[in-house]
C-alpha cells in the first residue's frame, strides 16, 4: 500500500460536509482495487496515478462532487455509469451529490481494473492522440487570464475534451462587443466552477 498524500487528506477535510464522505469513499475504493496507486495534487485537485500515468481524479464543488477516469474515451461502459455527456459536468460519473449517487463498489472497481490494464498497455486518451486530435484553437488572452486567476476553473477547462474547450473559445471570440465578451467570460467562469460544459443545459 502506497502512502497517502496529506494534501488530499486536507482537501477532503476542507470540502463541504456533504462532500467529505463521498471523497473518502472514492479514495478508499481506488486504493482497494489498485494497491499500487499513488496520490498527487494536480490543478488543485486530488489525482491518482498508476505506473506514473494518471488513473483517475476526483473533485468537490459547491453542490456536487466529480470522479473521472483519464482513459474514459478508451474504456467500456457495461454498467452505464458514465454520465458526463448526459449531465455536462466534468468527470465520468456526472454530478455526485451523495454516496447514493455512486455506482456499486464492485462495478466501479471493475472499471478501475480496466483503466489499470489500459495504462499497462500504454494506451493514451483518444483526444490526446496526435493522429486523430483536432486542434483546440488559440485561446483568447482574456480567457487565459481568467483561468490563471481561478485554478479550479482552469482544472475543469483542461479536463474537458478539445470539443468542449472549442465551444467556449469560439463563443468568446465570436463576441462583437466588449460588454458581450465580458459577459460571456463571466458566464464561462461560473460554468467551469460548477464543472459544466458550455451547452450543458442541452445534454440530456
Amino acid at each position: 500500500m502506497k502512502p497517502r498524500d496529506e494534501r488530499i487528506t486536507q482537501y477532503i477535510s476542507k470540502s463541504a460536509d456533504f462532500a467529505q464522505p463521498i471523497l473518502r469513499e472514492l479514495r478508499e475504493i481506488v486504493h482497494d482495487f489498485c494497491p499500487d496507486v499513488e496520490e498527487a495534487m494536480k490543478w488543485s485537485m486530488p489525482f491518482f496515478t498508476y505506473r506514473g500515468k494518471i488513473l483517475c481524479n476526483m473533485a468537490s464543488f459547491k453542490n456536487h462532487c466529480s470522479f473521472g477516469f483519464w482513459l474514459q474515451s478508451e474504456m467500456h461502459d457495461p454498467h452505464g455509469i458514465f454520465k458526463r455527456d448526459k449531465e455536462g459536468g466534468m468527470g465520468s460519473l456526472g454530478k455526485i451529490a451523495s454516496s447514493a449517487d455512486l455506482p456499486k463498489t464492485e462495478h466501479l472497481g471493475a472499471y478501475i481494473l480496466e483503466a489499470m490494464t489500459l495504462i499497462e498497455q500504454g494506451t493514451i486518451p483518444r483526444e490526446l492522440n496526435p493522429k486523430i486530435k483536432k486542434p483546440v484553437g488559440e485561446i483568447p488572452a482574456e480567457l487565459i487570464v481568467l483561468l490563471e486567476s481561478e485554478p479550479k476553473a482552469k482544472a475543469v477547462f483542461e479536463s474537458f475534451p478539445p470539443s468542449h474547450q472549442r465551444e467556449y473559445i469560439n463563443w468568446i471570440t465570436e463576441a462583437k462587443r466588449e460588454e458581450t465578451k465580458q459577459r460571456r467570460l463571466q458566464q464561462t467562469l461560473e460554468n467551469l466552477l460548477e464543472g459544466k460544459s458550455k451547452d450543458w443545459k442541452y445534454m440530456r
